[in-house]
C-alpha cells in the first residue's frame, strides 16, 4: 500500500511519480521502456492475477475484464495494448491500481522501479513524434539518470474507454446574474475546451491559460494594469479556476502564491482535478483554495463558481 504520508506539502511546485515499466519485444530484439504517473494517483501496487485476458466485446482490446482486491471489483487496463506495444510475457508481473476521478482502476504493467520526487518546470512538453502517437497520452517527458520517463495521462485514457466520464452534469443550469470573468487553467486542450464552453454558457468572460506558470504571469500583467488605470484585480477577475496537474508550476503552486499576494488574494480560487480526493483534501486547504471540485463535474462547477462569486461579493460589502 502507498501512504500518503510521502506525498510532499502543497505549494512546492514538486511533485512524486511512482515509475514503472512495460517490457517490449520488437523483433528479435528486447527493450524497456519507462512510464510515469502521479504517485497521489496510486492506491498500491499489486500481483497480477492468474487468468486475465482480452474480454471478447469490450469497448477496447485492452480492457481485460475485472479482478477483486478484498472488498472491491475493479476493471484491469492491458496499458502495453492502450500503448500499441507488444508486451514481453513475464511470471511476475503487476497492477498498479489507481484512483481517478473517484473511480478505481487496475494498470497491468510489467514491472515497477521507484518512487522519484521532481519539480515540475522538470516536466517536459512531449516532441512531435510522441505527440503524434495514436494513443496521444503522453503528457510530458522527464529525464531520469541515463532514461526518459513518458509520463502517462490515464485521465484521457479512461475517458476514450467510457465517454460519459468525460463530463458529468448534475442536469442543473447556471447562469450568472451578470457577466463575470473567471481565469481558467489546465494544459489539456480538451479540458480548456470544455471548461470554456460552460462557463462563457453561464454568463462569464473567460481567460484560458495551460499552466501555473502562464496563468501566474497573466494575472500579475492584469493587476499591474488594473492599478495603472485606478482600479483593483477584483475589479476585472472575478475567480480563478485552476487544475492541479500542470507543467511549469502547479495548481497547489499557483493558489499559495495568489493568496499570499498583497492584491491578488482578493480573488476566489477553485481547485479542480482529478486528484480532489478524501484523502489529498487537506492538500487544497493547506494553500487556502476557496473551492476543491473533483473532474468531471464541469456543470456543478459553474454553479459552485458563482456561488463562491457572489459570497466574496458580499462579504466585500460588509
Amino acid at each position: 500500500m502507498l501512504e500518503n504520508e510521502i506525498l510532499l506539502d502543497a505549494g512546492t511546485n514538486e511533485f512524486e511519480i511512482i515509475e514503472f515499466y512495460i517490457d517490449e519485444v520488437d523483433g528479435e530484439v528486447d527493450d524497456r521502456d519507462y512510464f510515469g504517473i502521479n504517485v497521489a494517483k496510486v492506491l498500491e501496487v499489486v500481483e497480477a492475477p492468474d487468468g486475465l485476458e482480452a474480454a471478447e466485446g469490450a469497448p477496447h482490446p485492452s480492457y481485460l475484464g475485472t479482478m477483486s482486491l478484498r472488498d472491491m471489483i475493479l476493471p484491469v487496463i492491458d496499458l502495453s495494448v492502450w500503448l500499441g506495444i507488444r508486451r514481453k510475457p513475464s511470471e511476475f508481473e503487476l497492477i498498479v491500481v489507481t484512483e481517478i476521478n473517484n473511480t478505481v482502476t487496475g494498470f497491468l504493467v510489467s514491472g515497477v522501479t521507484q518512487i522519484h520526487r521532481i519539480g515540475w518546470a522538470d516536466l517536459k512538453t512531449p516532441n512531435k513524434f510522441i505527440a503524434d502517437m495514436d494513443s496521444n497520452c503522453i503528457t510530458g517527458t522527464v529525464e531520469l539518470e541515463d532514461r526518459f520517463v513518458l509520463m502517462i495521462d490515464l485521465e484521457r485514457i479512461l475517458g476514450e474507454l467510457d465517454p460519459e466520464m468525460a463530463e458529468r452534469s448534475d442536469g442543473s443550469v447556471y447562469s450568472a446574474p451578470e457577466k463575470y470573468t473567471a481565469v481558467l487553467v489546465d494544459d489539456s486542450v480538451s479540458v480548456r475546451a470544455l471548461l470554456n464552453k460552460n462557463f462563457e454558457a453561464a454568463n462569464f468572460d473567460v481567460h484560458l491559460f495551460k499552466n501555473g506558470l502562464e496563468a501566474w504571469e497573466g494575472l500579475q500583467g492584469m493587476n499591474r494594469e488594473a492599478r495603472e488605470q485606478g482600479r483593483t484585480i477584483a475589479d476585472v477577475v472575478d475567480i480563478i479556476v485552476s487544475d492541479i496537474e500542470m507543467p511549469q508550476m502547479d495548481g497547489y503552486t499557483l493558489t499559495k502564491n495568489v493568496k499570499e499576494h498583497a492584491d491578488l488574494s482578493a480573488l476566489p480560487v477553485i481547485l479542480f482535478s482529478s486528484l480532489i480526493t478524501k484523502g489529498l483534501y487537506h492538500k487544497g486547504e493547506a494553500v487556502k483554495a476557496d473551492d476543491q471540485i473533483t473532474k468531471p463535474e464541469f456543470n456543478e462547477l459553474t454553479g459552485r463558481a458563482i456561488t463562491l462569486i457572489e459570497r466574496y461579493r458580499q462579504k466585500n460589502k460588509s
